[in-house]
């Protein structure tokens, strides 16, 4: 494989297109719950929003945990658990735990 040569700039807006792509994608799919992530991905929206949280920290920008996740679930937390969130079955509750058994 030969990834193409790049200035920072491009390779700074190809990423965050795809960044703004899976935060839309994430958006659409509100009936994938976020414990079915983490077993099979090993991350979550919350993971998404901390990690844009700390990147923006890096920068020096001053960004709340609420904020960060508004800007992943494109609402406030509350309200999308109120409106998306089911109770993890026990089912998902077991696949998280042995996704974690090797960790």
């Amino acid at each position: 494989m030969t990834i193409p040569d790049m200035d920072d700039a491009t390779r700074t807006a190809l990423e965050a297109a795809a960044f703004r792509s899976l935060v839309a994608h994430l958006r659409d799919r509100s009936d994938v719950q976020n414990i079915d992530l983490m077993t099979l991905a090993g991350f979550c929206r919350n993971c998404l929003s901390r990690w844009y949280r700390e990147a923006a920290e890096s920068q020096g920008v001053a960004l709340a945990d609420s904020d960060a996740r508004e800007i992943v679930y494109g609402m406030p937390y509350k309200d999308w658990q109120a409106l998306h969130q089911a109770p993890a079955t026990a089912e998902q509750k077991a696949a998280f735990a042995q996704s974690q058994s090797g960790h």
